[in-house]
């Protein structure tokens, strides 16, 4: 009789590891593809980013550098992007893709700024129609990040939590890094009004 219970004992233990290392594997694939959603939203973002420069070369003739800060900076956040969407458990990989995407946002503030001083610019319909995808573009990502950002506070809180940590350790379930921006000014959309 001993037995018996010891072995149901046994089996329950072990369908309760399964079942919490499934529950474990259930919450870095929602965080993954939460990272996913972002990764569509950057790409839009980054696909408007030389439609809006090349619009703006015309109008901003004597402002190249800025202009060419803007698709440098374009650039590093698509290859930091990149490599984020491969690894997006990879903590260094997205604080990589947070600093880079700081950085964007920066130079897209003083392109925007420096944009206001050209009233023919601002006038453009192209422009314009570019300006009001981007902010579009820009409420989603934002939309996106939060719930990246909640998938991956789930995804820790069940790593660390009492018994769950010690089949998350044992297995080698790492902690995940928020997508956060470095700058409180960076947090807030780009605003990217000409009126």
């Amino acid at each position: 009789m001993e037995f018996w219970i010891f072995i149901i004992i046994l089996v329950v233990i072990a369908f309760y590891m399964v079942a919490m290392y499934n529950k474990l594997v259930s919450y870095k694939n929602r965080f993954k593809n939460a990272f996913a959603q972002i990764d569509v939203q950057l790409t839009r973002r980054y696909d408007l980013i030389p439609n809006l420069v090349e619009t703006a070369q015309g109008y901003m003739k004597h402002e190249r550098e800025t202009l060419q800060a803007v698709i440098q900076a374009r650039n590093s956040a698509a290859d930091a992007k990149q490599n984020a969407a491969s690894h997006p458990d990879d903590p260094g990989s997205i604080k990589e893709l947070a600093a880079a995407e700081t950085m964007l946002s920066g130079s897209l503030g003083k392109f925007f700024a420096l944009s206001e001083s050209y009233p023919d610019l601002k006038a453009n319909e192209t422009m314009n129609n570019l300006m009001e995808e981007l902010t579009s573009t820009e409420n989603k990502i934002s939309f996106a990040r939060q719930a990246f950002n909640d998938s991956v506070m789930q995804y820790n809180i069940l790593r660390e939590q009492f018994p769950s940590n010690l089949i998350a350790n044992q297995f080698a379930f790492a902690a995940a890094q928020l997508l956060e921006l470095e700058e409180p000014a960076a947090r807030k959309p780009v605003k990217v009004s000409f009126n």
